[in-house]
């Protein structure tokens, strides 16, 4: 089966949950004996990795569609001045700019892109469809979140394939955006949702919701929750000499990383804790630089900036070198998440996890039985959940242990890569 996987690049600046699964869910339908490839929009998959996927051409790039979205004369730019705003260096350049990651200010191409051939950046489909038609020609395609779902139309009219759609966090990007665009938005997104053969959900809790916000009929919903390979992961038990709180993610403050300092400061000022390290990486963006100037005072402030070490290196291939001298790791999202791949990284690694009771978060302790939720999602009651399973170390022993079973038997992704081509099969036959 040939299968084009439609993603949104993101350059590599920071850790990308969503372009990790997307990455990973490709090699494994090539370990499964197909052809498929992962196709970059907007920003090359990871400046920082020579793959053979990064020779892909980026399609609707990123410089080039807000030019477009924003000067009228350059919608129908000459050929010479898109190749030159679409070259690696320019796009690369772009993907360190915070503007690029930042909903605010993207409202109206966000709509654009959603019309797909009555936006602006149609041109940006047309060479996109002659590439699919002319140059892959792929028996399905599958798009990697609902903000994509504005190709879907000319894909189907053009190819005659289906499309398949994932549905992770694209609220994260609306519900940063006023009222009038978020109603505008979940609305036109009804109606785009027409276009598409079938939707799969990371989590039951994420499938309800967008299922509500989008109009989308059960008998094309489908739950298939993210995996990772085991064998990439390295089995640990929990350090404990020192215990070491771990944290994955882009370093800003809707990711919680604020929650996690103020917690990890009343924690060490119990004498029983005194010694507690933290432990970061996953990276950040210009927006982030303040925020982070802000948490390194109040570290400092209380004598504990040398008990934090940041890790510029977050390529999943190097990660065991940080889950390695790891007890938990706690990603304290302010509103939650639709999944959160990390936590699944942790699990492989042999981590307890400690997370808000919130989004797909408890879903996912309780499935994996590998960690512990928290209520509310302030420091204290981060601190005291983290004073609790540290100290225990028969428990932190056992949920190390259940959390590598349940991406075994669970999360595995070869098992799961397997539920995912039985509904590309079902919508191949159905077409």
């Amino acid at each position: 089966m040939k299968i084009i996987n439609i993603v949104p690049g993101f350059g590599g600046t920071f850790y990308c949950g969503n372009c990790l699964r997307d990455s990973a869910f490709t090699k494994s339908l090539r370990e499964a004996g197909h052809d498929a490839i992962t196709l970059p929009l907007y920003l090359p998959l990871d400046s920082k990795n020579n793959t053979d996927e990064n020779d892909l051409p980026v399609f609707y790039g990123a410089v080039n569609i807000y030019l477009e979205q924003k000067i009228k004369f350059l919608r129908h730019m000459p050929a010479w001045l898109h190749k030159f705003l679409n070259s690696p260096a320019i796009l690369n350049y772009a993907s360190k700019k915070s503007e690029s990651t930042r909903a605010t200010g993207l409202e109206e191409m966000t709509i654009s892109m959603l019309k797909g051939a009555e936006g602006y950046q149609k041109d940006e489909l047309e060479l996109l469809i002659d590439f699919l038609k002319h140059h892959e020609k792929p028996d399905v395609i599958h798009i990697s979140n609902a903000l994509l779902m504005g190709l879907a139309a000319r894909i189907r009219e053009e190819l005659k394939v289906p499309v398949v759609c994932s549905l992770q966090d694209e609220d994260v990007w609306i519900d940063a955006m006023s009222d009038f665009y978020r109603e505008k938005l979940w609305n036109l997104m009804c109606n785009k949702s027409n276009d598409i053969d079938s939707f799969i959900a990371v989590s039951q809790f994420f499938a309800d919701k967008m299922q509500k916000n989008m109009c989308i009929p059960d008998e094309k919903l489908h739950i298939v929750p993210i995996g990772v390979d085991p064998d990439t992961y390295k089995f640990t038990s929990p350090a404990q000499n020192p215990q070491v709180i771990g944290y994955l993610s882009r370093r800003n403050k809707s990711n919680g990383f604020e929650v996690l300092i103020d917690a990890f400061i009343e924690l060490k000022q119990k004498p029983e804790f005194k010694d507690v390290l933290l432990k970061v990486t996953g990276g950040k963006t210009s927006d982030d630089d303040k925020f982070l100037k802000k948490q390194m005072r109040k570290l400092k402030q209380n004598g504990f900036e040398n008990d934090i070490e940041f890790i510029d290196d977050f390529r999943t291939e190097v990660l065991h070198k940080f889950f390695n001298k790891l007890t938990v790791l706690s990603v304290p999202v302010l509103k939650g998440e639709a999944f959160g791949r990390y936590q699944l990284e942790a699990l492989a690694s042999g981590i307890p996890i400690v997370q808000p009771a919130l989004g797909a978060f408890p879903e996912i302790v309780k499935e994996s039985q590998g960690g512990h939720i928290y209520e509310p999602n302030t420091p204290d009651a981060l601190a005291l959940k983290l004073a609790e399973i540290l100290s225990d170390k028969e428990e932190l022993n056992k949920i190390s242990i259940k959390g590598r079973e349940s991406i075994i038997n669970k999360y595995n992704s070869y098992k799961l890569t397997k539920d995912m081509l039985t509904i590309y099969e079902n919508v191949i036959n159905a077409k």
